[in-house]
């Protein structure tokens, strides 16, 4: 994992970050076992350890104190509750950390997770919704119902390694062929493409991507496939835009370089 930038917390990212997965992991066994020993139906696949929900707290948790290490008053930080924000298509929408006060919004993340066994429609959804999501808040932005200046929008998503997710996969082309990266691509690689097009096409201001096969005993599995959509790449981008508004510093920092 690259650090860059002199902002306070990023010298034992590495650590950090796979202390959050370590977490989704665990709280995924605790969910499933929790739901059998209450007699309830398994839902299918692997769902009975997500629809649990709180799986992803550990990279809102890790995210909000690195903002705090960097002088950002907790009055900014939404983690857990207020998180709702208005919509232009709908009354309102969920995300998982805001950045909001006194009448002004910094920031909003999206943290995703996707486990196997199912891939196939599954990523479809996760890129529908996060451009959903994204071209939503940006027209509620320019309808002016969330503030004069344009929030500063992450997405990050953990993907389950496997075999499943590595492998390639051939697309379906009954009437033209899908755009040459796509072929044969892994769900792995569309995930990687798609979080790179994510900010490319300037819907979200930074995207993350981590690929994890679990832990063994206390050892921790944890990739990050393309440098531009790193862990360390995405905190930075985040503490440029929030730091120097919220009044705490007046120092220039750098995106670590690709």
């Amino acid at each position: 994992m690259s650090v860059g930038g002199s902002f306070a917390g990023m010298q034992d990212l590495d650590e950090r970050v796979r202390d959050a997965v370590k977490l989704f992991w665990e709280t995924r066994e605790g969910q499933a076992k929790k739901q059998a020993s209450a007699g309830k139906a398994v839902d299918k696949g692997s769902r009975s350890s997500v629809t649990g929900g709180r799986h992803m707290d550990g990279f809102g948790n890790l995210i909000s104190k690195i903002l705090q290490e960097n002088g950002v008053s907790a009055d900014w930080i939404n983690n857990g509750k207020r998180m709702e924000l208005p919509g232009f298509y709908r009354p309102e929408k969920r995300w998982d950390l805001v950045l909001a006060a006194r009448g002004k919004l910094l920031a909003a993340m999206e943290f995703k997770s996707h486990v196997g066994p199912s891939f196939g429609n599954n990523f479809n959804n996760r890129a529908e919704e996060a451009i959903g999501d994204a071209t939503d808040i940006r027209a509620t932005y320019r309808a002016g119902a969330i503030g004069q200046d344009a929030p500063w929008l992450g997405y990050l998503i953990l993907l389950h390694k496997n075999q499943e997710s590595t492998d390639p996969v051939e697309p379906k082309e009954p009437h033209f062929r899908v755009m040459p990266e796509f072929a044969s691509a892994s769900y792995a690689r569309r995930y990687e493409i798609l979080c790179e097009r994510l900010v490319s096409e300037k819907l979200y201001d930074a995207s993350c991507l981590l690929l994890s096969e679990g832990t063994i005993g206390k050892k921790v599995h944890l990739e990050e496939p393309n440098p531009s959509s790193s862990f360390s790449r995405f905190v930075t981008a985040l503490l440029m835009h929030v730091v120097p508004r919220t009044g705490h510093s007046t120092i220039q920092r750098e995106l670590p370089p690709i």
